[in-house]
């Protein structure tokens, strides 16, 4: 209760009758937090996920440690117990809903995908308890001596995903309203609460042909299976059958070279821009020869690519900087200039993107200002 009460100091709105124990909707003041739901005390759900583990997952003394978390609302654990280990992903029901996690799990492992197998699972706590892929993300295991290998089974597994996925579960299309309900991420957040960037209607009226042109190359694209997160935070390396894949629950059917430019044009991890053409041009020609493309025009699938990387971009620019505002999770920041800076330099080859050009310097020398 009481720490309830001292967040209603801080611009919350909480219920005018609390106890101990009590289930807590807590509202806050843009753009302090989000809208969440907190269990006091804040023990409490992990007692009920270690009651869990022994009485319904049957594991013998486990001990839990932090393993990873991600930018929702979702917590993974690392499970030691008398068996070895196994990771727990805990995902609040109110907040997030397993059930895609579980079901494009199922359809990937079914095609050879290498993800997490489903050890138990409680749907309605939100509780499931997976295999353990290990902890070396290929973030850290990158260098220029293991990049070939590392991006070939990254590739030759995303091969195998637009090839043969889906199977049982049929994915949302990645279609207009979406892709544009991601671009406006970028105006919302980033231009006008992160940077206070004011346009005007006349530039207004030239991001939402931007956004259009974007939105439009997308969708001209073949459509396949989509992870919607394929990067260097998404993939283990793994001894056996490289690499494992995490964080495939928002999977979509998509544009064919989605996952090809989050790969290698990574927010996280950057190189050389004539690496990345030739690494995406020698995917175009396994895409046709797996039958994912029916022609070899390269010009072509260069500019999708180009112009796809562009609409993720400056997607995964405004979350970053609402995972900074909202959620206080700041360390974001850190990668914006890297990923605004692919926007800048493929903005900078195509004339129809120039107003983007043109805005992308002005933010510069409005941060070299202050």
């Amino acid at each position: 209760v009481a720490i309830a009460q001292r967040w209603a100091g801080r611009g919350a709105a909480v219920g005018p009758s609390l106890g101990n124990g009590d289930i807590v909707r807590v509202q806050w003041s843009e753009p302090f937090m989000p809208n969440l739901w907190w269990s006091v005390p804040l023990s409490q759900r992990i007692e009920v996920l270690e009651r869990w583990l022994k009485s319904s997952a049957g594991l013998v003394g486990p001990t839990l440690e932090p393993a990873s978390s991600d930018a929702s609302f979702r917590r993974y654990f690392r499970v030691r117990h008398a068996g070895g280990t196994h990771i727990v992903m805990d995902a609040p029901p109110e907040r997030e809903d397993c059930r895609p996690f579980v079901a494009v799990a199922r359809d990937l492992a079914a095609i050879g995908i290498h993800v997490p197998e489903i050890v138990a699972e409680d749907l309605e706590q939100g509780f499931l308890l997976l295999t353990d892929l290990g902890d070396q993300l290929y973030l850290d295991a990158l260098s220029d001596d293991t990049v070939e290998r590392l991006y070939g089974d990254a590739l030759g597994a995303l091969a195998t995903l637009q090839v043969c996925g889906p199977q049982a579960y049929q994915p949302p299309p990645y279609d207009s309203r979406l892709l544009s309900e991601e671009l406006e991420l970028f105006r919302e957040w980033y231009l006008r609460r992160q940077t206070g960037l004011v346009l005007g209607e006349d530039r207004e009226r030239l991001l939402d042909e931007l956004f259009g042109l974007l939105v439009d190359n997308a969708l001209e694209q073949p459509v396949v299976l989509v992870h919607r997160d394929y990067h260097s935070r998404n993939l283990m390396v793994c001894d056996r059958h490289n690499p494992g894949v995490l964080d495939f629950q928002d999977a979509v059917m998509g544009p064919v070279t989605y996952d090809l430019v989050s790969l290698l044009r990574d927010c996280y991890i950057r190189w050389p821009r004539e690496q990345v053409r030739e690494w995406a041009l020698g995917y175009h020609d396994l895409a046709v020869q797996s039958g994912i493309l029916r022609d070899g025009d390269e010009e072509r699938f260069l500019r999708w690519f180009d112009l796809m990387g562009v609409q993720r971009h400056l997607k995964a620019t405004g979350i970053f900087a609402r995972l900074h505002l909202r959620d206080r999770k700041s360390a974001y920041l850190d990668h914006i200039p890297r990923t605004l800076g692919y926007v800048g330099e493929i903005a900078a080859e195509y004339p129809e993107l120039a107003p983007l050009a043109g805005l992308l310097d002005e933010l510069e020398e409005r941060s070299l200002a202050s």
